[in-house]
């Protein structure tokens, strides 16, 4: 049996409110929970647990867990009938402690793509994934052996931009209308999963869609978390972030 499930932090403002509340929450209490659930499985369950970790940046895939400049080789999508879409050759790092795990997320973040803006001096330029398969296998009465299998993407996106608030300019402004096209993706394709009447669902528009696809429309469990902001300024921003996470409310997944 293999159960998915997704988590996604959205905001369409600037000053990384989305990564704050995964890594400074989230992500954290994720770890806790998993490994204290294994430490009070029977002694008959045997558990695997495995982290990667990578982010898309200007349309490419970067393993984040890759030290050194091959990071910035882009990884390609491949489809299989038994796992799905998948990145080749990304790392999966086995991890054994909540503490292990934490290390895994703070190396990876030591690589992920940042700049400056009028609006963030630690600008996310990139959307980010980390990834934990959990597996277990169960021995019961009959000593007959049965395999389970979860996976969990944490998903960081970065915020839209507007250049005339940022006042991105050069490679800035390319990361940001790279960020922007993509999360206009993601919302076409959510309209189009809530629409029901749609003959075509646009997964393959990016690369962002075609990762999460299963978490979009399949049978995964999914949970959006929307970020706003209380400054009058950034009033657009956060009523932008409310709607389209409404959207993806009303999107009916068949978790199993």
């Amino acid at each position: 049996h293999v159960h998915l499930c997704a988590l996604f932090s959205l905001s369409h403002l600037t000053d990384n409110l989305q990564t704050h509340t995964m890594e400074g929450s989230i992500i954290p209490n994720t770890f806790e929970h998993i490994f204290d659930h294994i430490a009070l499985s029977s002694a008959k369950d045997r558990y695997l647990v495995h982290a990667s970790f990578f982010e898309i940046y200007n349309e490419e895939i970067r393993d984040l867990l890759t030290a050194g400049k091959s990071q910035h080789n882009s990884l390609e999508l491949r489809e299989s009938t038994d796992a799905g879409v998948y990145v080749q050759g990304l790392t999966s790092t086995v991890v054994k402690s909540a503490s292990e795990i934490d290390d895994v997320l703070q190396n990876g973040n030591k690589n992920r793509s940042v700049g400056s803006t009028l609006m963030n001096s630690q600008s996310s330029r990139s959307h980010s994934i980390f990834s934990i398969v959990v597996e277990c296998c169960s021995t019961d009465e009959h000593n007959n052996e049965h395999i389970r299998v979860g996976k969990l993407n944490l998903v960081d996106l970065a915020g839209s931009e507007r250049q005339s608030k940022t006042g991105a300019t050069g490679e800035r402004l390319k990361e940001a209308t790279k960020i922007n096209l993509s999360l206009s993706a993601l919302g076409n394709v959510i309209s189009a999963l809530v629409d029901g009447k749609a003959k075509h669902i646009p997964y393959r528009d990016s690369k962002l869609t075609r990762i999460l696809q299963d978490s979009l429309g399949g049978n995964t469990k999914t949970v959006m978390l929307a970020n706003a902001g209380p400054a009058d300024c950034n009033a657009d921003e956060s009523l932008s972030t409310l709607r389209y996470a409404n959207r993806a409310k009303n999107i009916k997944n068949k978790p199993v």
